[in-house]
């Protein structure tokens, strides 16, 4: 899985035989600086950005083929016991509203340097059948984390923040609800020079600007009912720089951006799932102590676990959700959830490669 906070690819290396699945091994290979800062231009358009998302594609699949090996050593297994690779890409565009969704990663070099099935463009499919294509891993989450007695909403914080709704009955729903890490990746980045801001110190060190955040809280994707999903192509440095002012302090900015993190999923999960018993949290936001801090106290007395507490790694369940999906996929199994989506129907999804 590379995501959108495009800092690089988890790998693990899943076995599906019990419940939950057994992490057999995991692996993280970070992007080189001049790929990152490629995949971040490609995000909008630019000049010969064919060409160059063509050549983009082709160094993520060898990153993703040195993920692969890495993973594969780390279990000390022989690369045969695997049955397929599920390969997300990394997402450039992301328009359900116009009919596609495009990830890059190709897939076919993927399985020419592993010698092993991949299975990718798992969102696609969905998109065709009328979905938005995103978030896919609630199926996952239903697999997992799903408690007959309790009502659940399983939190993901990674570039953008999803929520996925789990009841009792088996009933599912889930979105995207809005910016997660990218807009204070963004602006961490410009201001201090780091990918992120850790575990939050440099927004704690801040003050929330609520003009700012009066101004950002007025964009109309918070209002939207589900289905519903975002990306990069509404959370980025246009938008953000829209709603500050020059004069505006930038560690503050840094404050108000993970202000609007927490009260946008806090305010989602009052209005959409009023009846959550139990939050639990995957995802790299989970790092982010200051952001984990408010969202409790937000959430008060609802508590916020982390997945960990419940078997999985919160930084590698999306890992573990797309090998689950490229399994689903193996098996002639349906991937999506239109309770999720609003696709037409179930659909199994994804492109496979043969080895």
């Amino acid at each position: 899985m590379s995501g959108t906070s495009l800092d690089g690819v988890d790998a693990v290396l899943a076995d599906f035989s019990g419940r939950p699945p057994r992490i057999r091994a995991s692996a993280y290979h970070p992007f080189p600086a001049e790929l990152r800062a490629e995949l971040l231009a490609l995000q909008s358009p630019g000049h010969d950005e064919i060409a160059r998302a063509a050549a983009a594609g082709n160094a993520l699949a060898l990153a993703y083929a040195a993920a692969v090996d890495a993973v594969i050593r780390a279990s000390g297994s022989d690369k045969s016991v695997v049955q397929a690779i599920g390969c997300h890409g990394q997402t450039v565009r992301h328009r359900p509203d116009r009919g596609f969704t495009a990830q890059i990663g190709n897939a076919a070099l993927l399985a020419e340097r592993t010698s092993i099935r991949v299975v990718a463009d798992f969102r696609s499919r969905d998109v065709a059948a009328g979905g938005q294509g995103a978030p896919l891993a609630p199926a996952f989450h239903a697999e997992v984390f799903l408690h007959r007695n309790e009502n659940r909403a399983i939190l993901n914080v990674g570039g953008i923040a999803n929520l996925t709704w789990l009841a009792p009955d088996g009933s599912v729903t889930g979105f995207d609800c809005g910016p997660g890490n990218c807009l204070m990746d963004l602006w961490c980045a410009q201001h201090i020079g780091a990918p992120f801001d850790g575990s939050g110190k440099w927004a704690a060190g801040g003050s929330v600007l609520p003009q700012l955040l009066a101004r950002m809280q007025q964009e109309p994707f918070f209002a939207l009912l589900p289905p519903k999903s975002t990306g990069r192509d509404l959370f980025n440095d246009a938008w953000l720089r829209a709603r500050i002012k020059a004069d505006d302090d930038a560690q503050s900015v840094q404050a108000t951006l993970l202000e609007l993190t927490a009260r946008s999923i806090c305010d989602a999960i009052g209005r959409d799932l009023p009846r959550t018993q139990r939050v639990i949290a995957c995802g790299g936001g989970t790092q982010n102590l200051a952001l984990m801090t408010r969202l409790r106290q937000l959430l008060d007395p609802v508590p916020l676990e982390s997945s960990g507490l419940h078997g999985i790694d919160p930084q590698l369940v999306e890992a573990v959700a797309f090998a689950w999906l490229a399994r689903q996929s193996a098996r002639g199994l349906p991937g999506n959830l239109p309770s999720v989506t609003g696709a037409r129907g179930r659909r199994v999804l994804g492109a496979v490669y043969p080895p």
